[in-house]
């Protein structure tokens, strides 16, 4: 009986790239919050990608467990800040938003950095996520409805990146030949001193 592990990503990549583009028509200005954006970002955006961070642990996966799980539980307290007023909790205030927005860009930076180690398709994941991040909070801090309007794009094209990358992993490993590219790796892999040693 074989014992190797599915690759869990481009379970965690779906759920990600289609709750996020959905969301981003909404910024974008197309339709208002639903209770199908909601849903979504409830069970494949954010119960999903947690499921996906402990398969990623369970892998030894450092990169895969902290995003996966990150983004997940992102999804759930971004529904919840939505839901909670709604339920008699204090809103709260965009420009309070706007720091919860920014503090996820940042974050987003960090794992873009260590992205780079990775084919050009996740670091693009990355990179237009800390963009759609930052345009996010300044949304929220200046109010300004044309940044709102560019981010909701630029987050139809990062959730569309999320879902490419996500098609490619599964294709061409079904098909064990490049189906879609992803780039090459940019960065060798970094092996500890012991490991090295040991190899």
């Amino acid at each position: 009986m074989s014992t190797q592990l599915a690759n869990p990503a481009p379970l965690g990549l779906m759920g990600f790239g289609m709750t996020t583009v959905l969301l981003n028509i909404h910024n974008a200005g197309f339709f208002p919050i639903d209770s199908m954006i909601l849903a979504m970002g409830i069970f494949y955006g954010g119960l999903a990608q947690v499921i996906v961070g402990i398969m990623c642990f369970k892998r030894g996966d450092t990169f895969g467990t902290t995003a996966f799980t990150s983004y997940g539980l992102f999804w759930l307290t971004l529904v919840g800040l939505l839901v909670m007023p709604k339920m008699g909790f204090a809103a709260s205030p965009a420009a309070f938003m706007g720091w919860y927005l920014l503090l996820w860009g940042m974050f987003t930076a960090a794992l873009f950095v260590g992205s780079l180690r990775y084919p050009r398709a996740k670091q693009v994941v990355f990179a237009s996520l800390t963009i759609l991040f930052f345009l996010l909070a300044a949304r929220d801090f200046t109010g300004s409805e044309l940044i709102g309007t560019i981010a909701g794009y630029e987050g139809i094209f990062c959730g569309l990146s999320a879902i490419y990358f996500a098609m490619a992993q599964v294709l061409n490993a079904e098909f064990g030949r490049v189906i879609l590219p992803v780039g090459p790796v940019a960065v060798a892999a970094y092996e500890p001193a012991a490991e090295k040693q040991a190899a």
